[in-house]
């Protein structure tokens, strides 16, 4: 079966995610900035090279804030950046601990933030790299002081609190992660089918008709309706009944293109949007897909079914300026089909109100 379109719902979801934390690192940033500004306040006048590298700091990371949020990577929303952003503050962290104390400083404790927002935004891998980086940073800080082994000893436990925080941040994130992916699987998908549901149809389809009114390009909508899913409800049973709805999609899935888009329309109705092609040219597609339904028989419970489709076929631009416009006459000729014997297709024309009219493919159910 065709792997449903689910691309561009997942991407403008995760494109509002980043953004959300690109929000959060961008207020992250400034937090920075005023502890350590407050922090060169309080030290000791005499300490004129500690605020001196203090203050450079400061104005380096504001600078990048300014340009991630403002200026040149503004509104570029991705995790790449989120991770730029976490590699930064962690510098600026190492480098402020560097000049007020070391292991001593009060801003020590920033790091293990760093370690849980890479956990909750880059994923396992990263998490235990950006870990790996930390306890570096770490041991850089504690060698920078030559004392006695016992010290050094000491310090040694504090580690253990920074690989522990990544491990255990990296596996809640892992099930959030795969957690949020069935949860957005869910909601662009049909659960009976597997194929796109209309939310997602929607959402690629708006996208077809943008592409194809800027270049100038054809597309053609197709509504399929199963003729006797009522009939096999009330003789087999409605599990009979979601058997042939499934078999339905896996007839449409089969014949049509991996750029085409196909949803469920609700019930036993089909919507299938073909991209970059007439109405004309995708007839023989939709003809093989009713007559294949009516030729291949199902099995449920040792019992052998068919089932005859209806379908209506209209194509942009001549049936319609926008991709409503355009379903509505494929529906309309669906419903020709349905009048005039089921099991075909019809192609709508603009006489169609007032003249039925079928292109049989079959025999009529």
């Amino acid at each position: 079966m065709q792997t449903p379109h689910n691309g561009s719902g997942s991407e403008n979801s995760a494109v509002l995610r980043f953004k959300g934390y690109d929000r959060i690192m961008g207020s992250i940033s400034w937090l920075l900035i005023a502890l350590v500004a407050l922090a060169t306040k309080l030290m000791p006048a005499t300490d004129q090279s500690s605020l001196y590298f203090l203050s450079i700091f400061c104005v380096l990371l504001f600078f990048y804030n300014m340009n991630a949020r403002y200026g040149v990577l503004s509104r570029r929303y991705s995790q790449f950046k989120t991770f730029i952003d976490l590699m930064v503050f962690l510098a600026f962290i190492v480098a402020v601990c560097w000049y007020t104390g070391k292991l001593t400083s009060p801003f020590m404790s920033l790091i293990y933030l760093i370690l849980m927002a890479t956990a909750l935004t880059q994923g396992r891998r990263v998490t235990y790299l950006m870990a790996g980086l930390a306890v570096t940073s770490y041991i850089l800080l504690a060698l920078a002081d030559f004392r006695e082994l016992n010290y050094y000893l000491t310090h040694i436990l504090e580690l253990f609190p920074y690989m522990l925080i990544a491990h255990l941040g990296a596996m809640l994130a892992g099930e959030t992660e795969n957690a949020r992916k069935e949860v957005e699987r869910l909601s662009l998908t049909d659960e009976v089918t597997g194929i796109n549901n209309m939310r997602n149809f929607f959402i690629l389809a708006t996208i077809q008709e943008k592409l194809a009114k800027r270049h100038n390009r054809q597309f053609a909508i197709c509504m399929i309706d199963a003729d006797n899913l009522k009939k096999i409800n009330d003789r087999h049973g409605h599990f009979a009944g979601t058997e042939l709805i499934r078999q339905v999609a896996i007839m449409i899935t089969a014949n049509i293109r991996n750029s085409d888009i196909c949803a469920r329309y609700g019930g036993d109705e089909f919507v299938i949007m073909f991209n970059e092609t007439s109405k004309q040219e995708v007839a023989a597609v939709v003809e093989r897909i009713v007559s294949g339904m009516a030729t291949t028989p199902f099995a449920f419970e040792a019992t052998s079914l068919t089932t005859t489709l209806s379908a209506g076929l209209a194509g942009y631009p001549g049936d319609g300026d926008d991709v409503k416009t355009v379903m509505a006459n494929a529906d309309e000729a669906m419903y020709v089909s349905k009048r005039t014997g089921k099991n075909r297709l019809t192609i709508f024309r603009d006489s169609m109100y007032s003249n039925s009219f079928g292109k049989h493919t079959g025999n009529p159910a």
